[in-house]
């Protein structure tokens, strides 16, 4: 495992918990987080109470997760507590504002009144939107554009997905707090070790609602209703939400070639942590999707797996069987691990805030 020395792998087994809580449901999960880690949550609360806040650098491969355990954070102390800032959601909103006139120009007052830089605002615009390919987009451009949304929000604590992206903007990062007014709290960087094959896995099997677009992965997150394609001789999912009448859901264009379409971006990814993980002065803390199949009975339970979904059908009947086992793959060492379930993900990274916080 990467960093293992500075961050050994942390135990989600607790010695007289025996129950097995189903994660994906709500009130179970809840009950789940506060017998791992409690004294851990309660802990947070109190420091939030108190009017404290953090910023969190979440760094991670594309796919790694990131906005998934952000919610869950929010799950457990609430959005008036925990602000999630995806750069590229902020990007993505750009250009839905363009398409209307009072939000074009709410943005671009905003813009010409805080962003400092070689390039007009409206320059900025027109490199961002691919309308100007000679014009390279600053990183000063993209803060504003970050620091405007934190704008929006009331005092919180941040967990800012997708910055730094470059190595320039590491030297941004180390000041960003200062820039944004959060001067005197403390700021992190936290990464994800995520094994390359089960980002893979979950782009390959990934599909969406083409009425809500909610996604979920024929391998990794069944829904309650499964199909069966005659011509195709395919398993597909249908859409749980009633309101789209147990669509079939489908795949997005491109994912089946998995991570050969993002190998540039995640050696990127791999660098940046890399070399963040270099610097001296700066807090830093890692969480770990997976864990060895070798410790994965004394480390965590067995509910916390992910479980990998396979489905049979009665050839006279029709009638389809969603069959679960655990979910194994090699990760980049070639070890033989378990991908972990969010949730158990996420106690790892409670019990990190609150030791880097030193609470």
């Amino acid at each position: 495992m990467k960093y293992e020395k500075e961050f050994p792998l942390q135990k989600t087994k607790v010695e007289g918990v025996e129950r097995k809580f189903n994660l994906s449901d709500l009130d179970e999960r809840k009950e789940y987080f506060e017998a791992k880690v409690g004294e851990d949550i309660e802990k947070l609360k109190k420091y939030f109470a108190e009017g404290k806040t953090f910023i969190a650098y979440f760094l991670g491969k594309k796919n790694a997760g990131k906005g998934t355990y952000t919610k869950l954070l929010m799950e457990i102390f609430g959005k008036d507590k925990i602000g999630h800032i995806s750069v590229g959601d902020v990007v993505r909103d750009v250009h839905a504002a363009m398409e209307d006139e009072n939000e074009k120009k709410e943005l671009l007052s905003y813009l010409h009144e805080n962003y400092r830089g070689y390039i007009s605002p409206e320059q900025g615009i027109e490199a961002l939107l691919g309308r100007d390919t000679k014009t390279l987009l600053p990183d000063e451009f993209i803060m504003t554009l970050v620091k405007r949304e934190i704008d929006k929000m009331d005092k919180k604590s941040l967990f800012v997905d997708g910055f730094p992206r470059n190595f320039d903007q590491i030297s941004y990062s180390l000041f960003f707090k200062e820039l944004i007014d959060y001067r005197k709290d403390p700021d992190i960087f936290l990464a994800i070790d995520i094994p390359e094959a089960v980002i893979d896995e979950r782009m390959k099997y990934r599909v969406v609602c083409p009425i809500c677009h909610t996604p979920r992965n024929l391998k990794l997150l069944a829904t309650k209703e499964v199909g069966f394609d005659e011509e195709t001789k395919k398993f597909f999912l249908k859409c749980d939400n009633p309101e789209c009448d147990n669509v079939r859901m489908v795949a997005k264009e491109g994912d089946n070639m998995g991570i050969e379409s993002l190998r540039d971006r995640l050696e990127m990814d791999d660098k940046l942590i890399n070399k963040v993980f270099s610097l001296h002065g700066v807090t830093k803390g890692m969480v770990r999707n997976a864990v060895p199949a070798s410790v994965a009975k004394e480390t965590v339970d067995d509910y916390e797996i992910t479980p990998e979904f396979y489905y049979e059908r009665d050839e006279t009947t029709g009638e389809i069987k969603t069959l679960e086992r655990p979910f194994t793959v090699k990760d980049d060492e070639g070890v033989e691990v378990y991908s972990l379930m969010a949730p158990a993900v996420v106690t790892s990274l409670v019990k990190q805030l609150v030791k880097t916080l030193g609470l």
